[in-house]
């Protein structure tokens, strides 16, 4: 069975099978979730099973699989955006003239935009002229997890198909079985918020985020001099800041369960967030924060 080597969002892979084995397969899709979850990588495996050439999709065998797999398949394209972080109108209509060429080794051609929901207003626009009226082998995918990004002429030319983030037990199984991570606080699994990139990328730094537990859940043992050596790291993880900041904040929610003080604790480090994506200084940003919390 396709799909087996993506965790998650069962549902979905039971839909796009039984759109690859109809007879008359639409030819635009938007693939809306929660980022970090594989969207992407679904994407990818549904044009595999569509661009195979064998009667049993995907067959694994046969040339076009073959070639998908070394990435090398003449008639699949992955778009993606450019330094700007937004796909310009530019590379839409670059597809566009390539999308009109026949295909090659497939009876299909499929295009993947990711990020999707970057793409210019200019940008979707112009794609939207081929939504309307695309060549009966072209198969366009867009990959976004903003859906109000999207323009509603875009979206009502699309069939949606829907992403939940990844449960818990799933991904902690996963990242076991996977890539040897064990002994996951719950605690941790709540900052991963079923995100597989974000799991990959506190997991790289658990010992950090073992040490920011250990003193954040026993802030109110420490003075001021204490917290602020203790936690020197926050100004060498400029970064990685926001995640760190986050499971801080799920730290001090757990806490605020049994103490309501902790509510304004949260506060704090959103006004932080807040001002950091402002562009203000980021050590006396730090400094501040934890000034505020000590002395609460």
């Amino acid at each position: 069975m396709s799909f087996n080597n993506l965790i998650g969002n069962e549902k979905v892979k039971k839909q796009l099978l039984r759109i690859s084995q109809s007879k008359k397969i639409p030819h635009s899709y938007l693939f809306l979730g929660p980022s970090g979850i594989g969207k992407t990588l679904f994407a990818k495996e549904f044009a595999r099973i569509l661009l195979c050439i064998d009667e049993n999709k995907p067959c694994g065998r046969c040339k076009s699989c073959i070639q998908f797999e070394s990435e090398n398949q003449v008639d699949f394209t992955l778009i993606e955006p450019e330094e700007s972080s937004k796909i310009k109108i530019e590379q839409i209509r670059s597809m566009q003239k390539k999308l009109l060429e026949k295909p090659i080794i497939s009876d299909k051609k499929v295009y993947i935009i990711k990020d999707a929901d970057s793409m210019t207003k200019e940008a979707q626009n112009c794609l939207l002229k081929t939504l309307e009226e695309p060549p009966n082998f072209v198969i366009i995918i867009l990959v976004g997890s903003n859906e109000s990004m999207f323009l509603s002429t875009i979206k009502s030319r699309c069939i949606k198909i829907q992403f939940e983030k990844i449960d818990n037990e799933e991904l902690k199984t996963y990242l076991q079985s996977e890539h040897g991570i064990f002994n996951i606080s719950d605690s941790l699994l709540k900052a991963f918020n079923g995100d597989i990139e974000k799991a990959l990328r506190i997991s790289k730094d658990k010992d950090l985020y073992e040490e920011i537990q250990k003193i954040f859940s026993n802030i109110e043992n420490y003075s001021l001099l204490d917290v602020i050596e203790k936690v020197s790291f926050l100004y060498q993880n400029k970064e990685n800041i926001n995640d760190i900041l986050d499971f801080i904040t799920i730290l001090f929610y757990e806490k605020a369960l049994k103490n309501s003080k902790y509510i304004s604790y949260i506060e704090k480090i959103e006004e932080v967030k807040r001002n950091l994506k402002a562009n203000s200084n980021y050590d006396m940003s730090i400094d501040a924060l934890l000034y505020k919390i000590w002395e609460e």
